[in-house]
Order: structure tokens, then sequence, then C-alpha cells
């Protein structure tokens, strides 16, 4: 089968993105390992789904399969795109509108200088909410909030580090670093996306904080390994540097694909992230069938 489809960028994290209003185009997971296939598909860390209204009070769904083919609950990055694409097609006259994903409703809007910002709803803090099984861990208090060890051990690995566990619509384990150019990003994230807490498996952050209103991240993502920029990652460090104390409320957050601008007030209040959303190309693409 032959679809059409159009890559996207938001700070380096890319995507595939499909216009699927008028229909499904029944891909499977194997079909979404190959458009993200860097060598044999399109390339990209995520691909994206543009669906119809699943209900009333919403615009459009919103569906997300990361580079390994599994389907997860948010991509912040992606939601600026999916923003820019749906404005971009002419799907919508809209400056902010509400979209359903796996992981809630949220809100992107479009803003004169060109880039988006996403309403990313409220960080979950409760344990079996992000889902995180504390069981026999005991945590190290910090600031106001704690932070919980996780023992690493593989054939050529073996640590114990300290995370802050949330989730902004998709788990997030969150440590601090010293500088992130040196972290042990590409030993542990592995490590910890599968570590035996996280029944769905989280992203692996690991925060460098500048100073108050400035961080660096690298984030080794759920399914597809570290990305350039992770926009659910980066507001999850925030929500978390903010809750430890090391934080104000508006954060600059240098990823190697480019700088967020994350806000949170705190409590029930959302979370803001603020970035830009590029159309790199359009193009089409002949899929097997059956794969």
């Amino acid at each position: 089968m032959r679809i059409p489809f159009t890559k996207m960028q938001g700070a380096g994290n890319d995507f595939v993105v499909l216009n699927e209003t008028q229909g499904r185009f029944g891909l499977t997971a194997a079909h979404y390992r190959l458009l993200a296939d860097r060598h044999f598909g399109v390339g990209a860390d995520q691909i994206l789904t543009v669906c119809p209204a699943p209900a009333p009070g919403v615009d459009f769904e919103y569906l997300i399969h990361n580079a390994d083919g599994a389907e997860v609950e948010q991509c912040g990055n992606g939601a600026r795109c999916f923003a820019r694409f749906v404005r971009d097609q002419g799907l919508t006259d809209k400056d902010t509108i509400r979209v359903q994903t796996r992981g809630g409703v949220i809100e992107p809007h479009l803003n004169a200088d060109g880039r988006v910002t996403v309403n990313m709803g409220a960080p979950v803090f409760e344990l079996a909410d992000i889902p995180f099984d504390a069981t026999g861990l005991h945590p190290q208090v910090a600031g106001l909030w704690q932070k919980w060890p996780l023992a690493l051990v593989d054939a050529a690995h073996e640590a114990t580090v300290y995370v802050a566990v949330l989730s902004m619509g998709n788990p997030h384990a969150v440590q601090v670093v010293a500088d992130v150019d040196t972290a042990p990003v590409l030993a542990q994230g592995p490590l910890i996306e599968h570590h035996a807490s996280f029944p769905h498996r989280v992203n692996a952050g690991f925060m460098q904080v500048v100073d108050r209103g400035h961080i660096r991240l690298r984030v080794y993502e759920r399914g597809a390994g570290e990305t350039l920029a992770c926009g659910s990652g980066a507001c999850a460090a925030v929500a978390a540097g903010i809750r430890l104390g090391l934080l104000d409320d508006t954060v600059q957050v240098q990823t190697h694909g480019g700088t967020l601008s994350i806000s949170w007030a705190g409590a029930s209040a959302p979370v803001l992230m603020t970035g830009p959303a590029t159309t790199v190309f359009h193009g089409e693409i002949n899929l097997p069938d059956h794969l």
C-alpha cells in the first residue's frame, strides 16, 4: 500500500505524521517499526497519527507509536508538531485545539511567533497512577518531596541511582546529575527503562541544574532510546526540579536539539511547554500490505 506522510521535527525530536482523518490505514507494529527505521524507512523517533475527534468537546485524536512499534500515552514535542500539522494541512482554523491522547486531553496553542505552547495537564505523583511499584524501597527525602533508589545491575554495570518519579501522561524517572555530557545515559538508560519497579517501562531523564531558571537535559526514551529532545521529559524534569526545591516556576530546558520553555505553578496547575515545530518534507512510501 502507498501512504502519504509528513516528516516533522520539534527541537530535533523527529516524527512521521500520518493523516488518518478519512480512514485508518490499518498499520501494524511492524509497519510502524519500518516507518521509523532510518535505513529502510523514513526514519523517526515516533510515528504520530491524526484521527477524527472520538467524542464531543475535542477536535482530534492523537495516536503515538514509538520507534519499536509500541503505542504510548504521550509525546510533548510531537504534540507541538501535531498542532502545526493540522493547521498547515487545513484540518482546522483554530489557534487552540483540544486533542485526545491515551494520556488524557491536551491543548496545543499556535503562537504568533511560530512556536507552539502545549497545555500538558497537571503532573501525576501518585505512585499507583504513574505506575511505580515501590515495594521494598525506602525513599530519600529531598526538598518537600522524595527520591527513590533503583538498583541497576547488568553484566557490565552495577549502581544505585536515586530518581524522582512522576507521570506527564507517560511515566518518567528523573535523576539529577552533575554534568549531562558525562552522565551514563546510554549505560543506565536501558536499565532504568526496563526496571521492575516500572510495570509499563519508563522514560529516564538526566537533569543538570545550571541555575534556578535553566537546566540541561538528556532523556533515554521508552521504546526509542536517547533522542535529541523529549517534550514530556522536559516537563517532567522541571516539575520534579520544582518539587525538589531546585527550580523556579519557569525554566529554560536546553536539550541537544534545542531549547524548550517550561512553566508550572505547582499543585494541580497544568504544565505549559513552548517550543518549535517544523515541517521537514512531505512524501509517500510503499509499505507491504502484510508485515
